[in-house]
């Protein structure tokens, strides 16, 4: 497996069940290569802000993504902006020794948004790649791809 284009591990004992906030932002190079593993045309900006709280080996992530990207319309190619501003809560918890790498993992409704790691150490900065996928327009269509067809 290949590292993150954007990972900013958070070390597991600096953090306490008083929240931490913390911001990142990713430089253009990490920015090319996200856009490049996402299938973007741009991206322009990427930053989050989170507040990350320990309990144990679980940690919570609130906080907020923003980025600006540009996608292809799904019609005519044309480059179709969008400016993203999300608020996120993640669960990170620690991967069970007895789980296999490929195993599959069963999640209720309210569990979709929990990460797994491994070691002493969270990747806020993964996890907001993440988010930043999850939050894109699935079918970016330009204003005028219909005239242009």
């Amino acid at each position: 497996m290949t590292a993150p284009e954007f990972s900013r591990p958070i070390a597991l004992d600096t953090l306490g069940d008083a929240p931490r906030r913390i911001a990142i932002e990713a430089n253009a190079a990490e920015r090319t290569a996200l856009g490049r593993r996402f299938g973007l045309l741009a991206l322009d900006a990427l930053s989050a802000e989170a507040d990350l709280v320990r309990s144990g080996d679980s940690v919570t992530a609130t906080g907020r993504i923003k980025a600006a990207v540009a996608q292809s319309c799904v019609a005519s190619g044309a480059p179709v902006p969008q400016t993203i501003d999300e608020p996120f809560e993640i669960a990170f918890r620690a991967q069970s020794a007895a789980a296999q790498p490929d195993e599959e993992i069963e999640l209720d409704a309210g569990e979709m948004d929990v990460v797994f790691y491994d070691g002493g150490a969270v990747d806020l900065g993964e996890a907001a790649a993440e988010t930043l996928v999850l939050a894109l327009d699935p079918y970016p269509r330009a204003p005028d791809a219909d005239a242009r067809g």
